[in-house]
């Protein structure tokens, strides 16, 4: 006579390797179909049940008495699959998430050498005097003292020509929008 599916879970419980495998081979079918029905892919489904068979020797212990053993290893398959999908929802959540990033940092760089190159452009058709000053205190980072020596300028003059720089990037970025 066979035993029952609960007989042998409770002789697997207290360490029966061959009562464990006979619950492998009986039930693998079923775990199998509900892993199936559960995920929709032959190969989720294969995996899930390869990991429930892994996990199955410490979750027996939660196995109660008296139950259909059926019924808990139904709710153990299902477990396993809602915690495998809720998983790929974080990861795919997590990977979108990434995506964002990703694309806010390529669009950053992006304008950032649109503006670059627009720079590099309009200060090209800044007078000599003015780029050489720039050159200077924005390229070299000198001060305006620093740079006049090198130009041989009085420091405010310098700081002249810093302001001239300014209102004429302005007034170039102006006259490119209105063409727009």
């Amino acid at each position: 006579m066979e035993k029952s599916s609960e007989n042998l879970a409770a002789e697997a419980t207290a360490g029966s390797a061959e009562a464990f495998r006979a619950l492998l081979e009986r039930h693998y079918d079923l775990m199998y179909r509900v892993a199936y029905r559960t995920l929709g892919q032959q190969a989720d489904a294969e995996d899930l049940v390869q990991e429930v068979c892994a996990a199955l020797p410490r979750k027996m212990a939660s196995f109660r008495a008296g139950g259909k053993f059926e019924s808990w290893l139904y709710r153990v398959v299902v477990n396993a699959g809602r915690d495998l999908m809720r998983k790929r929802g974080a990861h795919a959540r997590a990977a979108e998430g990434w995506g964002d990033v990703e694309m806010m940092q390529r669009a950053a760089a992006t304008e950032k050498q649109e503006s670059l190159s627009w720079l590099a452009r309009a200060m090209g058709r800044l007078s000599p005097e003015l780029r050489e000053t720039v050159a200077l205190v924005l390229g070299e980072e000198m001060t305006h003292k620093e740079a006049g020596k090198v130009l041989g300028l009085k420091e405010g003059s310098v700081s002249w020509r810093m302001n001239e720089v300014k209102k004429e990037l302005r007034r170039m970025a102006k006259a490119e929008e209105m063409l727009e």
